[in-house]
C-alpha cells in the first residue's frame, strides 16, 4: 500500500510484517454472527466501526483521485485492501435495520499489553437495532460503501454494485433513525471516549449522501444535500476533517459538482471548502490555522498527524478540481491555482518523511531515522513465530515498559507525531505521539501515489 518509487528508505520486502499471525477468528461467534476481518483501529486489538469506515472511505477515494498514477501493483495493493475493508463493513450491516459497530471490550484491552494472536480478552459485540439510532457510523459506512463502489467499477463490476446497494440501504437506516450511535446507553460505555461522537451525526448524514450522489448519478442524493445543507449544518465546523467531523472533506467532494458540472445550486459548499483552504494559506490574510515552527499543521490534542495527513489530502484533491475547470481560489489578498496547493501539500509530505527540524520520519521503515518505540503491541512484542508461547495480559508489561526498540518493525505506518514545538521523544508510553492509526495512514496512500507520480514539483516557502 505505501510507495517506493522515487523514495527511498524502506526496508526489503522480505522483512514486511512476516512476524504477523491470524487473530480475531472467533470474533462474532458469541453472538452467532461473523465478525471475523477488518482493521484494528491503531496499536491495540479493538475493531471500532467508526473509523474503520472512514479508513476505508479515504482508501477508496485515493484511488478515485489518484489510482490512475499509481503503479500496477501499488493499485492492486490498494484496492485489496478496501477489499478488507468493505468485506468486513457488509458483515456489520448484513442484517435488516441492525449494525454492529465494535469488536472487543476495549477497557479490559487497554489494560493488557498482548499480541493480538495472543489475546483473551472480551470480545464484547457492540450493536444498534432500530429505532435506536446510529446515523455516524451507519452514514459513515454509506459513504464507504459508495466510494469504494467506484473505485471497484472498472475491476470488479458485479462487486460494485453489490456494495453500492447495500450503501444505499445502510444509509436509509442511518437518516430514518437519527441520532448518534455513542449515545446508546448499552454503546456509549464501549465507544467512549475513545471514538464517542463528540461532533454530532449530521456531517455523516450528509457526508454518506455526497458520496451516493457521485457514486449513483441518482437525482435524489444530489437533492438531498441541496435541501439539508442548512438543516443539518454543512456550513458549520468547515475547518475540521477526520474520522469523527467530515465538514472539510464534504466541502471539498461536493466542489467538484460545482467547479466541474457546473452545479450552481451547491455553490455554498464551494464557498465553504474555499473559506477552509484560504485559512491554510500562510499569504492570506484569512490564514489562521497552526504551524509548528518547522512547518508542521498543527492541530491541539492528541494524534497530530492525522490533521496532517487527511488535510494535505484535500489540499490535493482541491488542487486536481481546480485544474480540471481552469479556476483558482480567491482568499481576498491572494488568489493561488493548483500549482501553489501542492507545493504547501509537498511541505507536509517532506517533513512527515524527514525533512523536518529532529530529522526523524513518522513514518515507520522510511529512511534512517524514524520512530522505534511506537505504541503497538504486535511490534513491540516478540512475534509468535520467534516466542510461540503465548504472552498473557500482564505478562506484557515488561515490554510496554523497556527503552529497547521495538522488535518488529511495522512498515509504512504513520505515528501520531510531534507535538506543537517539533519536538518527538519516541516514548512507547506517549500514546499520542508514538501510536500509529489507520486513519492516519489512510489519506496518505493518495497523497504518495500523487507525489510518487510527479517527483519534481517543488515546495512551498517555509509556512510560518
Amino acid at each position: 500500500m505505501f510507495f517506493e518509487g522515487q523514495r527511498s528508505g524502506f526496508l526489503p520486502k522480505d522483512q514486511r510484517l512476516n512476524w504477523r499471525g491470524n487473530s480475531g477468528l472467533g470474533d462474532g461467534s458469541a453472538d452467532n454472527v461473523d465478525l471475523i476481518g477488518g482493521y484494528y483501529d491503531a496499536g491495540d486489538n479493538v475493531k471500532f466501526g467508526f473509523p474503520m469506515a472512514f479508513t476505508t472511505t479515504m482508501l477508496a477515494w485515493s484511488v478515485i483521485e489518484f489510482g490512475e498514477m499509481m503503479p500496477p501493483a501499488e493499485l492492486r495493493n490498494a484496492l485489496v485492501a478496501i477489499h478488507w475493508g468493505t468485506d468486513y463493513l457488509l458483515k456489520t450491516v448484513a442484517e435488516p435495520d441492525r449494525i454492529y459497530v465494535q469488536v472487543g471490550d476495549p477497557v479490559k484491552d487497554h489494560n493488557c499489553w498482548e499480541r493480538p494472536e495472543d489475546m483473551d480478552t472480551d470480545r464484547t459485540v457492540y450493536r444498534v437495532d432500530a429505532p435506536n439510532p446510529a446515523s455516524d457510523v451507519a452514514g459513515e459506512t454509506a459513504a464507504a460503501l459508495a466510494a469504494a463502489s467506484m473505485a471497484f467499477r472498472s475491476s470488479d463490476p458485479g462487486y460494485s454494485q453489490t456494495i453500492l446497494t447495500t450503501a444505499i440501504k445502510v444509509f436509509e437506516f442511518a437518516d430514518t433513525y437519527r441520532g448518534a450511535y455513542s449515545d446508546n446507553t448499552d454503546i456509549r460505555s464501549g465507544a467512549c471516549p475513545f471514538y464517542c461522537d463528540y461532533d454530532g451525526y449530521q456531517d455523516e448524514l450528509l457526508w454518506g449522501a455526497a458520496w451516493l450522489a457521485r457514486a449513483s448519478d441518482d437525482v435524489k442524493y444530489m437533492s438531498y444535500i441541496e435541501n439539508n445543507a442548512k438543516p443539518l449544518g454543512a456550513d458549520e465546523n468547515i475547518y475540521e476533517f477526520g474520522w469523527e467531523n467530515k465538514h472539510a472533506g464534504l466541502n471539498v467532494l461536493v466542489s467538484k459538482q460545482v467547479l466541474e458540472g457546473n452545479v450552481y445550486a451547491l455553490e455554498s459548499y464551494k464557498a465553504s471548502a474555499e473559506s477552509f483552504i484560504c485559512t491554510l494559506l500562510p499569504d492570506s490574510s484569512s490564514w489562521h490555522i497552526e504551524y509548528s515552527p518547522g512547518g508542521l499543521i498543527y492541530r491541539p490534542g492528541g494524534s497530530n498527524l492525522q490533521h496532517s495527513t487527511a488535510i494535505t489530502f484535500l489540499m490535493l484533491v482541491y488542487a486536481n478540481y481546480l485544474e480540471a475547470s481552469s479556476s483558482s481560489v480567491n482568499c481576498g489578498n491572494i488568489s493561488v491555482g493548483p500549482a501553489y496547493l501542492r507545493g504547501l501539500a509537498k511541505y507536509q509530505v517532506d517533513y512527515i518523511l524527514g525533512e523536518n527540524p529532529k530529522g526523524m520520519s513518522y513514518m515507520v521503515g522510511y529512511g534512517n531515522n524514524y520512530p522505534q518505540r511506537i505504541h503497538h503491541r504486535g511490534s513491540s512484542l516478540p512475534s509468535v513465530w520467534n516466542h510461540p508461547k503465548p504472552i498473557q495480559c500482564k505478562e506484557g508489561t515488561i515490554y510496554f515498559n523497556s527503552s529497547d526498540p521495538n522488535p518488529n518493525v511495522l512498515i509504512g505506518a504513520i505515528v501520531g507525531g510531534p507535538q506543537e514545538d517539533d519536538e518527538y521523544g519516541d516514548d512507547r508510553a506517549d500514546s499520542r505521539k508514538s501510536e500509529p492509526t489507520t486513519y492516519i495512514n489512510a489519506p496518505f496512500v493518495g497523497v504518495l501515489a500523487f507525489f510518487n507520480a510527479n517527483p519534481s514539483l517543488t515546495q512551498v516557502s517555509t509556512p510560518k
